[in-house]
């Protein structure tokens, strides 16, 4: 098969692409980065360099794939971070249609299924919303959890304040998700034929914002590390502190506040996967310490 998939070179579209190739198929990968192009062919796929905003180089890439994998890149210097990702998603979807591509999965976010209160997932709402009026073309929403790798983001909070927090309590559900595992279920459904609009959770275990504590902590020699709610104000000045923008430090103050109150996980609870992901929490502890060491 013929698959054109985005997100160069990233933590999900790398397995996906070397998954694919492994089985047989050929690859088009798309960056804006003209550097990757080396490293995309040394995988055996083939580099389409270019924007995701540029329809037309969209629609070529497209052009002729049994199937094609989107995600919306990110960018921390978008001045309105929703609108970002819907407008991306809308230049998606003109391409798909002009190039007359019939099968797309999409990588969304769980909460996708609220309109707004969820920070940057909020334009992945807007995408689903997009994706659903594409006429004739089968989609396959992929909704993952909340990635373990973002907690690699907290390795200066530990060593330098000797706690894992955010704003949510230690006693807060976490739904969590390896990027390894959302590229197999991508690798999985780009591969089979699906009908109509449908959605797709991926999770690769359940826990507590505590427990994550516990268990990554114990990974590092620290196995006491305690999970430390922050008030907004609190997390919104740590974000920018450590040099994140404030659109987006503000956006994920907004996700958090959906976390802690639940509403982000709500319609995932009522359409749990059959099966979760392989790696588990004590597996990523361990990628987790290999880092934490470096």
């Amino acid at each position: 098969m013929n698959f054109t998939i985005t997100g160069s070179l990233g933590n999900i579209s790398k397995p996906l692409a070397e998954i694919l190739i492994a089985t047989g198929h050929h690859v088009t990968i798309i960056s804006s980065n003209p550097a990757k192009a080396k490293a995309i062919e040394a995988l055996g796929a083939t580099a389409a360099i270019g924007s995701v905003e540029d329809v037309a180089f969209l629609t070529s890439a497209f052009s002729g794939k049994d199937a094609i994998y989107t995600m919306v890149p990110p960018n921390f210097g978008a001045p309105n971070i929703r609108q970002f990702i819907a407008g991306t998603g809308k230049k998606y979807a003109e391409a798909i249609q002009a190039s007359g591509i019939k099968q797309v999965v999409n990588l969304s976010s769980i909460g996708a299924h609220l309109d707004g209160g969820t920070g940057p997932i909020s334009g992945l709402h807007d995408v689903e919303k997009t994706y659903s009026q594409l006429d004739g073309v089968a989609v396959k929403q992929l909704r993952p959890a909340f990635f373990y790798i973002n907690f690699l983001g907290n390795i200066d909070m530990i060593k330098h304040a000797g706690i894992l927090g955010s704003n949510y309590g230690p006693e807060t559900p976490l739904v969590l998700v390896h990027p390894n595992d959302i590229a197999a279920v991508a690798a999985e459904e780009l591969q089979q034929t699906f009908t109509g609009k449908s959605i797709r959770y991926i999770a690769s275990d359940e826990s507590t914002a505590a427990n994550v504590a516990g268990v990554l902590g114990t990974a590092i020699g620290k196995p006491e590390l305690p999970w430390v709610a922050f008030n907004d104000e609190e997390a919104l000045q740590g974000m920018l502190q450590a040099g994140l923008p404030e659109v987006m430090a503000k956006s994920y103050v907004e996700m958090g506040d959906a976390t802690r109150s639940g509403k982000l996980y709500e319609h995932y609870f009522n359409n749990r996967p059959s099966t979760f992901g392989k790696v588990k929490l004590e597996d990523f502890a361990v990628e987790f310490a290999e880092a934490f060491i470096r």
